[in-house]
C-alpha cells in the first residue's frame, strides 16, 4: 500500500469518508473503480486518488454511486449524519 505523498487538500469532505469506508469494508481502489464503472460513473485510479486525497471535487452523480457501491448514505458521506 502506497502512502500518500501529498498534503490533504480542501476541495471537498467526502473523500475522506470514502476513503474510511472502502477500507472498513476491505475494498481496494481498483475494486471500488470497477463498481463505479458499472454504475455509469468513469474515474481513473488519479482522479478517485485526487478525490480521496480532497484534491478533486466530486460531482453531484459520483456522490450518488459512491453512496450505492459504498452501501452508505449520501448524507454520510456528506459528514451530516453518523
Amino acid at each position: 500500500m502506497r502512502i500518500r505523498e501529498q498534503a490533504l487538500g480542501k476541495r471537498n469532505i467526502v473523500g475522506a469518508k470514502v476513503e474510511q469506508r472502502r477500507k472498513e469494508i476491505g475494498m481496494k481502489q481498483k475494486e471500488l473503480l470497477e463498481q463505479l464503472q458499472q454504475n455509469g460513473v468513469d474515474l481513473n485510479a488519479s482522479g478517485l486518488s485526487k478525490m480521496e486525497g480532497q484534491i478533486r471535487s466530486v460531482l453531484d452523480y459520483e456522490l450518488v454511486a459512491l453512496a450505492k457501491v459504498l452501501n452508505v448514505s449520501v448524507l454520510w458521506l456528506l459528514g451530516i449524519e453518523e
